[in-house]
């Protein structure tokens, strides 16, 4: 330890002329002993003559002025020896030599290192490194991390100090506290190879892909090997080929992940999957697992439970999936409620035996009754049934994994009868005739953050229609959405939030069919989930207008979970308003429910119960959905 030694004071005066200055020379001699085994000795002290001039005078007030300033003196001289002491504490001669360390550090003399720096009152950011990396290695890990931080704050820019903390919390198994200190260090040093590829790792062992990817492709990294199936689809190996964007024998980069996620998901016969990397030295293999769709159902209860889970609703789902291997699907509808008949059956494929491209073809009928009402305790305002045909076209793009488009055509017929206007039906709305409309629809995925699985994405849509009727009607429908969704937890999707904000704007007139509605319906998907948009069977009950607000908000949490029944369940809140140049339309305030729902999915397909509380009137919502 650096000491401090005797500090003597040697006071001389000089009688002079009293007309004269009197010179007080003072002599002080300062021994600092430099440290244990230093090799210096108090012959090497350093020494000095401070010479000072103070004016004589002979009045006694004078005397007195003399006596303050020689304190004064005293005091400066102690405040110099204590910056003495201070500098030969700090000096380079008062620690060992870095040279020494380095020396010790390569050799891996770990114990010789803490026992040579752990008696030091203050080090060096350089041996705050070395002293930390010796403790880590020792395993006395609350020591090490004093020290690497007590060298963070000597050096906050320097990346080494955060990657050591992550290496020790990794060694402890604290994977969420390592890639919180790594992603510190990536910010000092954004292109450090061993960061980057350290992350990287932490990810790839909490099963996050997408982050491992991230900083993996910086140091490219990772390179595959071989293409597994997990089982072995039935779909046509040359489609399932076009779908995946990456192929063996390369780095697998993010982009083609997200672009192979798309098309696979686009294909409509995989309700579950997952891609997974297996290490095997310094390669990997990539694992598609995947739960596959085919024919009516891969058993006989499956098929059952597809064709017969509307069946309290009156309603049947024949579907046939993977036709021919070609992930040609057909999903069709059979409602024969008698308020609300409808018949609907849609064919998609891919395009040119492609997966960039799928379209389909779609038809839809409806016989339905309508009941408009602002309260369940009124008389309905107006009554109708609507009769619709609509033939529909569509083409989509599933290119790229950042953002896809469709665009369509819709050719249509709709005939009102036993139509009771009331205040609410006027001529425009009640328009009858052929309608052709045109459909675009844009897809983005505004950012991906990985390291906290959250995604946003946003949605824009058009549908530009004229209506062949008297007099001839144009009209123009334009919807947004932003939405993001997130995982809380670092590792698995026990926990889940999403929510979504939804605008609507109608610009001409619109039939009274093409109204948006804010309720639970099961043909509408626009959810106040506390304003079920039925009354004795006829729609009408929940608010209809030309413009829309709506935010939805949901947290979810599993409950079990075996890969064929997943059951979930949390809190929702929804919020909206609905407008229109009606006066007698759209909900004139604005809309709050809350609740809870559970979710039950059963081999691929959902099952939502909800209970729903409107936090205006009080009503109290139970419903039962089935997700297409």
């Amino acid at each position: 330890m650096p000491g401090v030694g005797l500090c003597s004071l040697f006071l001389r005066s000089a009688r002079t002329d009293p007309n004269t200055a009197l010179v007080i020379q003072l002599n002080f001699c300062l021994v600092v002993a430099l440290g244990v085994g230093s090799g210096r000795t108090p012959s090497s002290a350093a020494s000095g003559v401070v010479s000072l001039l103070i004016v004589k005078n002979t009045d006694g007030c004078c005397r007195a002025q003399c006596v303050w300033k020689r304190r004064y003196l005293c005091v400066f001289v102690v405040l110099l020896c204590s910056f003495l002491r201070l500098s030969a504490q700090t000096g380079p001669a008062a620690v060992p030599l870095s040279d020494e360390v380095r020396q010790l550090a390569a050799e891996q003399r770990w114990q010789d290192i803490a026992r040579l720096l752990g008696p030091l009152q203050s080090r060096t950011a350089d041996l705050n490194f070395y002293y930390g990396t010796a403790l880590a290695r020792l395993q006395r890990w609350h020591e090490a991390e004093s020290a690497f931080q007590a060298g963070l704050r000597l050096l906050p820019h320097d990346p080494r100090f955060p990657i050591e903390l992550a290496g020790m919390a990794f060694k402890q198994k604290h994977y969420p506290q390592a890639a919180r200190r790594l992603r510190q260090a990536l910010k000092l040093a954004p292109q450090d190879p061993y960061a980057n590829d350290f992350l990287g790792t932490i990810y790839f062992l909490q099963g996050n892909l997408d982050g491992s990817l991230k900083y993996w492709n910086r140091v490219g990294k990772p390179q595959v090997v071989e293409l597994r199936m997990d089982p072995t689809p039935q779909v046509s190996h040359a489609l399932l080929d076009r779908a995946f964007s990456f192929s063996p024998a390369g780095t697998l980069q993010r982009s083609e992940l997200h672009a192979t996620d798309a098309r696979i998901r686009s294909l409509g016969i995989f309700p579950r999957y997952q891609f997974d990397l297996r290490a095997r030295d310094d390669t990997f293999d990539v694992w598609f697992r995947n739960q596959e769709h085919n024919g009516f159902g891969s058993t006989k209860w499956e098929g059952l439970f597809f064709l017969l889970r509307g069946l309290p609703f009156l309603s049947v789902y024949p579907e046939y999936y993977n036709l021919r291997h070609e992930a040609i699907n057909l999903v069709s509808l059979f409602r024969w409620d008698p308020q609300k008949r409808r018949v609907f059956a849609q064919i998609s494929s891919p395009f040119q035996h492609g997966a960039k491209y799928r379209y389909e073809v779609a038809a839809d009928l409806r016989n339905e009754n309508w009941a408009i009402l602002n309260s369940d305790a009124l008389p309905p305002l107006a009554s109708l049934n609507l009769r619709r045909e609509v033939l529909g076209f569509n083409l989509a793009s599933y290119s790229s994994g950042q953002w896809q488009w469709s665009v369509g055509a819709e050719f249509s017929h709709r005939d009102f009868r036993s139509v009771v206007p009331g205040t609410v039906l006027t001529p425009a709305l009640l328009a009858k005739g052929y309608q052709l409309k045109q459909l675009a629809e844009l897809t983005v995925t505004l950012w991906r953050m990985p390291e906290r699985r959250f995604t946003v994405q946003t949605n824009v849509s058009s549908q530009a229609a004229r209506l062949w009727s008297q007099p001839l009607q144009t009209s123009e429908k334009l919807r947004g959405s932003l939405g993001w969704h997130w995982f809380p937890r670092a590792e698995g999707d026990d926990y889940e939030m999403q929510q979504q904000l939804r605008v609507g704007k109608t610009f001409g007139t619109v039939p009274f069919d093409e109204l948006f509605m804010l309720g639970l319906e099961r043909d509408n998907n626009l959810p106040m989930r506390a304003h079920i948009g039925t009354h004795d069977g006829r729609k009408g009950s929940a608010p209809l207008g030309g413009n829309y607000f709506l935010a939805n908000w949901e947290t979810d949490k599993t409950l079990y979970g075996n890969g064929i029944v997943t059951l979930k369940m949390g809190p929702f809140l929804d919020t909206g308003k609905i407008t229109d140049p009606l006066a007698t339309l759209g909900s004139h305030e604005w809309l709050w429910d809350t609740g809870g729902q559970i979710k039950l999915r059963v081999f691929g397909t959902g099952v939502v119960f909800s209970y729903g509380k409107d936090l205006r009137s009080g009503n109290n919502a139970f419903y039962l959905a089935i997700p297409r």
